[in-house]
This record gives structure tokens, C-alpha cells and sequence, in this order.
């Protein structure tokens, strides 16, 4: 199960970095239509890069997932909601679901509720 969680940790920390570095320009896009100003979409996305490498690094260092996992599906859960609001289809909302789900089995491991 071990295993599953890191390549998990991985392919979260991945997909944000990704999203928020090499398609920095769409997520300009979505955060205008949202109505959110600059500088909440450039305080998450220094927050999601940070969380994902946390992510990374609790390959190593276990004490950094369980909150690091936790704070990363707050912030997709608040993704959902801003799809929810302008009324996105469910093929926008699919990427952070994923990574919701991905950030609550990492965070549920090892908080010793999943074995």
C-alpha cells in the first residue's frame, strides 16, 4: 500500500506543478472567470507549488504528508466549488476531483485511517 501512496504523492504533486507552471496562461483565464482578483490566484498557485513540494519531499520526511495532503484537498475542494459556481461542466470539474480523491487517500493513510 506503500507504494501506491508515493507514486499517488508523485502524480499529485506532478499535475499541480504542471497546471500551475507550464499552463500558468489557462489558469489566468479560469481565475477571470471566477471573478477572483490576482493576487488570490498568485497566493494558491505559490501554495499548491509549495504543498506539491511537500509532497515530494515526504517521500522522506512521512511528517510532512498528513497536512501537506490535507491542505492540498482543501484547496481542491475549493477548486470544485469555483467550478460549481460559474456552473463549469463536470469535464472541468474532473482534474481537481482526481486530485481531491489523490489528496484525501494520501492524507487518510497516513492518518492511519486507510491500511
Amino acid at each position: 500500500m506503500e507504494k501506491l501512496v508515493i507514486i499517488s504523492q508523485i502524480i499529485l504533486a506532478l499535475s499541480v506543478a504542471y497546471v500551475w507552471i507550464f499552463r500558468f496562461d489557462n489558469i489566468v483565464v479560469e481565475f477571470k472567470q471566477y471573478g477572483l482578483p490576482d493576487v488570490i490566484r498568485n497566493v494558491v498557485g505559490a501554495s499548491k507549488i509549495a504543498l506539491a513540494t511537500l509532497l515530494i519531499t515526504g517521500i522522506w520526511y512521512t511528517d510532512l504528508l498528513l497536512y501537506s495532503a490535507l491542505s492540498m484537498a482543501f484547496l481542491m475542494v475549493c477548486a470544485q466549488m469555483a467550478h460549481f459556481k460559474v456552473k463549469n461542466p463536470f469535464s472541468k470539474h474532473l482534474p481537481s476531483l482526481i486530485l481531491l480523491i489523490l489528496s484525501l487517500f494520501i492524507a487518510g493513510f497516513y492518518a492511519d485511517i486507510i491500511h
